[in-house]
């Protein structure tokens, strides 16, 4: 059986990002309580990313800042992604939403 975090990562990088949200999801309910922020997090970036292409702004702005708040406990890094770069590139896609078009970079 596929481990849903890492199939979600790939889903993810692969810009696959409501697949992505769906296998998240069950990496974020079977995990324990110190866990489930940052899965909930990682969630919440596959949402944004999503929503940003729907043309989504509303949607994507609120992902992004759920995702900023859940992940910023877990930096600088946390089961091998670099939360301090995701975090940071999560910002970079909220200050220039307003210019259109940018598709976000994987985790």
């Amino acid at each position: 059986m596929a481990d849903p975090f890492k199939t979600g990562i790939e889903h993810i990088r692969a810009g696959r990002y409501f697949e992505a949200h769906e296998e998240l999801e069950l990496a974020w309910r079977a995990a324990p309580p110190e866990e489930r922020d940052f899965y909930q997090g990682l969630v919440h970036v596959a949402v944004a990313w999503y929503q940003h292409t729907r043309g989504n702004r509303v949607g994507t702005e609120r992902q992004l800042e759920k995702a900023r708040r859940r992940l910023e406990a877990f930096e600088p890094s946390h089961r091998g992604v670099d939360v301090a770069a995701l975090r940071a590139q999560l910002a970079e896609l909220r200050q220039t939403l307003d210019l259109g078009g940018r598709q976000p970079d994987g985790v």
